[in-house]
C-alpha cells in the first residue's frame, strides 16, 4: 500500500463569501479523507453562506473568522495566530476566492484574518476563483489573476457552465476533484512548467467488432492516459486526449476525441500529431481485429467458433513526424528491458515507459510500476506509484527534450 501524497500534509483552507462556499465542505472532507490536516480560515462574508461550525466539524480543527477576539476580556490567547498558521502550513488553498479577495491579495491588503494570513505565508498558495460571468471576466479581475500567477501563485481557473444567477459562462468554481488534483500537483513540487506546450495523449483500450453486439478488446481502463492528460493540463499544457472506450472522467477544458477501434485511433492520431509538441501514446491498442465483422448478430452454434483475425496497424511505426516528440509504452512479461529497448529503437521513439504488470500495477488499478527508458539508453526505475504521480514523473522527463 503506497502512501497518499496528501497524507500528513498541513493545509490551510481559506473560504470567502460567495455561493460556491458550500463546496468548501466537500474540499475539506476530501482533504481530510486523504490524510491531510486541515485548518480553516473564513472571511466574515463567508459566514453568510456557511457556518464555521460545519467546517470545524469537517476539519476537526478550530475555524478562524476574525483577526481579533470579540473583546479583550473574553479572549486574549490568540496573539500571533496568523504567524503560527503561516509557519505551520505546507500549502494554503483559497476555494472559493471572490474577486474582492483576489484584488486584496493582488495589492497586498491585510484587512481581515484571511488576507492577513496570506501576507505572512511561507508556503505555496493556490487560488480557485469563483464569480458570475461578467464579474469573472472583468478586465481588472483577469489582470489581477494574471498578476498573481506571475508572482508564483497557482491559479485553478474557473470553469464554464450554468451559474447561480441563471447565466451561463466562465466563473463557476472548478470541480472538487480538479482542485484536489491541483493541490497534489503543488504539494508534489510541480508548477505550470508546461505553459505554451501542446501535448496529445492516447488512452484506453480499442474495441474491434465481431458483430453488432460482440467485440474483442483488452483490460485497459484508460486510467494511465487520463491521469497523464490531467497532469499535463494542471501543469499548464494545452492538452488533447484521444480515448478509446473508457469510464474515466476528464476535465472539461481538455479537448477530447473519442474513438473505438485501432483504425479510428490511428486516423485521429495522424490527423492531430503535427499540431502538438509531444505525443504520449499510453493507449492499449488491440493487436488483432476480425478479418471481417458480421453485419448481423452471429447465432450461437455448437462446437468451436472459427474467428479469423488480422493484424491491426502499428500506430507508432506508421507515424511520420519530424516535429513531434513521442513517448511510447511497452507492457512486457518476459525479457522486459531488452524488449522495451528494442521497441524504443525500432519505432524511433524519444522515450519509452516499460510497464511491469502485477497485483498493484498494470490494468484496472490506480497504481503502476514502471521503468523509464530514454533514447540514450539511460533507465529510471520507479517504485510503485499512483498513476497520477507517475504521469507527473513521465512529463518531467519528457520536458527535458521538448
Amino acid at each position: 500500500m503506497i502512501k497518499d501524497p496528501l497524507d500528513g500534509k498541513k493545509i490551510l483552507l481559506g473560504v470567502t463569501g460567495c455561493i460556491a462556499a458550500y463546496k468548501s465542505c466537500l474540499i475539506a472532507r476530501e482533504l481530510v479523507k486523504r490524510g491531510a490536516e486541515v485548518k480553516v480560515v473564513l472571511t466574515p462574508s463567508a459566514t453568510e453562506f456557511i457556518t464555521p461550525l460545519t467546517l470545524a466539524t469537517l476539519s476537526k480543527n478550530e475555524v478562524i473568522v476574525n483577526t481579533f477576539p470579540p473583546t479583550q476580556k473574553d479572549r486574549t490567547k490568540l496573539s500571533t495566530w496568523h504567524i503560527d498558521y503561516a509557519l505551520w502550513a505546507d500549502l494554503m488553498l483559497i476555494a472559493p476566492a471572490t474577486i474582492n479577495t483576489i484584488a486584496k491579495i493582488s495589492y497586498g491588503f491585510a484587512d481581515n484574518a484571511l488576507t492577513t494570513l496570506v501576507t505572512a505565508l511561507r508556503s505555496p498558495l493556490a487560488i480557485a476563483p469563483a464569480a458570475d460571468v461578467d464579474m469573472y471576466n472583468n478586465p481588472i479581475n483577469r489582470e489581477n489573476l494574471e498578476k498573481l500567477e506571475r508572482l508564483g501563485y497557482y491559479i485553478i481557473y474557473s470553469e464554464s457552465g450554468e451559474l447561480a444567477s441563471g447565466l451561463s459562462g466562465e466563473g463557476r468554481l472548478a470541480e472538487v476533484n480538479k482542485i484536489i488534483d491541483a493541490v497534489e500537483v503543488v504539494l508534489s513540487g510541480y508548477s505550470k512548467d508546461l505553459v505554451g506546450k501542446k501535448i496529445m495523449v492516447s488512452a484506453g483500450p480499442t474495441y474491434e467488432d465481431i458483430d453488432p453486439v460482440r467485440f474483442i478488446g483488452n483490460r485497459s481502463s484508460g486510467k494511465m492516459g487520463y491521469a497523464t492528460a490531467k497532469a499535463a493540463f494542471l501543469r499548464g499544457a494545452d492538452v488533447t486526449l484521444i480515448s478509446g472506450p473508457s469510464s474515466q472522467n476528464i476535465y472539461p477544458e481538455i479537448k477530447m476525441i473519442k474513438v473505438r477501434s485501432a483504425s479510428e485511433m490511428e486516423k485521429a492520431v495522424k490527423k492531430e500529431v503535427d499540431k502538438n509538441n509531444l505525443l504520449i501514446m499510453s493507449a492499449a491498442v488491440s493487436d488483432f481485429r476480425p478479418l471481417k465483422a458480421a453485419l448481423n448478430k452471429m447465432k450461437k452454434k455448437k462446437g468451436l467458433l472459427d474467428l479469423k483475425l488480422e493484424m491491426n496497424p502499428d500506430i507508432l511505426s506508421s507515424l511520420k513526424t519530424k516535429k513531434t516528440k513521442i513517448v511510447g509504452f511497452a507492457l512486457e512479461t518476459q525479457n522486459e528491458l531488452s524488449n522495451a529497448k528494442k521497441k524504443l529503437k525500432e519505432k524511433h521513439l524519444d522515450m519509452i515507459v516499460l510497464n511491469s504488470p502485477g497485483k498493484e500495477s498494470g490494468f484496472e488499478v490506480n497504481t503502476n510500476k514502471v521503468t523509464i527508458i530514454k533514447q540514450d539508453g539511460k533507465t529510471i526505475r520507479l517504485p510503485i506509484l499512483s498513476k497520477f504521480q507517475l504521469a507527473n514523473k513521465i512529463l518531467t522527463e519528457a520536458k527535458n527534450f521538448l
